[in-house]
């Protein structure tokens, strides 16, 4: 199965990083299409979209300045599955991208995906003091997995610092 399409523009306030499509998202070429998957809930809650999207709208996105990609672009069923070579150049492919795209802020959907790109095993919740990238501000959330095991209220309250940033900024 191939990877689903990036939604990428120049511009964009956030772009929104995962470790790699569910097979869900692979079949349906959507970005967190897993009926199980908690992100447009999550986006919504916290005040980053003004209304609940469905993962087949992910495209509109962009028009809110928000875009995605993932470390690693083949679908698997989940990320025990993905190889330390697919690590190894998603990690430079996804470089590659922040540097010519620049969006706002990177985030990262999940600890795991900001280890894996970073390559430091130690990362808390929330922004980041020193970017990779220079001019982009790199921001750490939970997995919006529905195996996560962390209350929503506080996965809701951590990506709340990204709406209220972005709030901030546009003002």
């Amino acid at each position: 199965m191939e990877g689903i399409p990036d939604h990428l523009d120049y511009g964009l306030t956030i772009l929104f990083i995962g470790f790699n499509p569910s097979l869900r998202s692979g079949a349906t070429r959507h970005h967190y299409a897993n009926p199980r998957n908690n992100f447009w809930r999550i986006l919504y809650s916290s005040g980053l979209t003004p209304r609940l999207y469905d993962a087949s709208e992910d495209g509109e996105l962009l028009k809110l300045g928000y875009g995605f990609t993932n470390i690693v672009a083949r679908p698997t069923r989940g990320i025990e599955d993905i190889t330390r070579e697919e690590y190894t150049e998603g990690r430079e492919i996804l470089h590659a991208k922040l540097s010519e795209y620049r969006p706002q802020v990177a985030c990262f959907v999940g600890k795991g995906v900001y280890s894996q790109f970073s390559r430091n095993p130690r990362v808390d919740w929330g922004f980041r003091q020193e970017s990779i990238i220079e001019g982009v501000h790199e921001f750490v959330a939970p997995s919006s997995s529905g195996l996560v095991r962390m209350k929503m209220d506080e996965i809701v309250d951590i990506y709340r610092q990204l709406s209220q940033f972005t709030a901030k900024d546009i003002c």
